[in-house]
């Protein structure tokens, strides 16, 4: 029996891209940009830079705003949202040398360690340099935003305890800036320094709200507004919020965790055709080769790959509860 090792190349090479950028990540910009750190960002480039707000200020917002901005480049429209709610700190034109430079190394690895044609080395080195740096991107997107969610209620009730001794909410945000870490602490700090440049709060509030697209952040954001338009006791409004944040967060944990079988069957179905055709291609190359040559090949492809699609539609949609 004649073991095809390709495929097996493929995944692994694909498996690797995403350890391969985060690893080059963290070695350009060092643990600043690592959520796990007890000092968020924000203060780091405060510190570095001899606490010149204006420069982080500006720094911080070229980030957010840097990848929204450059959706017309070819292939990172595919990225940009995703990089914007990761705040990936590499430049877009900096991802994309990234992925020209993945792709580009694993056709020449293909070419050598594979008997695959031309085309076809070409067309699974571009899927793995462009898919495996979303993977990555989409995988620091939903990490960012799972700590975000978990840190809101703690951030609004240090704001309550704020306001009950006293402070102004202005004061309040900058207290969360410096005590509570990544990512939510570096967020509310660009809060803070545009609030001390004359931006208002409750409009830099909902700005973070929409590009994170975060409902609860949306509640703090409408309630501050509401406070300022009309008054009122923010300290007794914000206190409630944090109870329906943290109630919300609880009910989508145990939605999370009930949906979570339904959630890996799905995933397995999905996953387990393309895993056979490999399997198979690996174990006995030449398997297919008596009907390669059908008129009916290339529209039954066509079938089972729209088949799988509409399966993952539909099993993402029934495990897609709405909280």
């Amino acid at each position: 029996m004649t073991l095809e090792a390709a495929p097996l190349i493929y995944l692994l090479i694909f498996a690797a891209v995403p350890m391969l950028v985060g690893a080059l990540y963290l070695a350009v910009f060092g643990n600043s940009i690592n959520l796990n750190n007890r000092v968020n960002r924000r203060l780091a480039l405060l510190e570095k830079s001899n606490n010149n707000r204006a420069q982080v200020l500006e720094q911080l917002r070229k980030e957010i705003s840097q990848h929204m901005n450059s959706r017309g480049i070819p292939l990172y429209s595919l990225l940009a949202t995703k990089a914007q709610k990761a705040n990936i700190a590499f430049t877009p034109l900096q991802l994309v040398m990234i992925m020209a430079a993945i792709s580009a190394a694993s056709f020449v690895g293909f070419s050598i360690a594979t008997s695959a044609s031309a085309p076809i080395c070409a067309g699974v080195a571009i899927s793995l340099g462009v898919g495996g740096v979303y993977f990555w991107v989409n995988g620091k997107a939903k990490k960012r935003i799972a700590l975000m969610e978990e840190q809101l209620p703690d951030a609004v009730e240090l704001m309550v305890r704020s306001l009950r001794v006293g402070h102004p909410f202005s004061s309040a945000i900058g207290i969360v800036a410096k005590e509570v870490s990544d990512p939510l602490g570096t967020e509310f700090g660009l809060i803070a320094d545009e609030a001390a440049y004359g931006r208002d709060i409750a409009e830099s509030l909902k700005a973070f709200a929409e590009r994170m697209d975060n409902q609860d952040l949306r509640f703090l954001a409408v309630a501050v507004n509401i406070q300022q338009t009309a008054g009122g006791n923010l300290a007794e409004i914000l206190e409630g919020l944090a109870k329906v944040i943290r109630a919300r967060f609880k009910l989508f944990r145990r939605v999370k965790a009930i949906t979570a079988e339904a959630k890996w069957s799905g995933g397995f179905l999905s996953a387990f055709p393309l895993g056979a055709v490999v399997t198979i291609k690996m174990l006995k190359p030449d398997y297919y080769d008596a009907v390669q040559d059908s008129p009916y090949w290339i529209p039954a492809l066509i079938t089972v790959g729209v088949f799988l699609v509409i399966n993952m539609i539909f099993m993402r949609i029934m495990v897609d509860i709405k909280v």
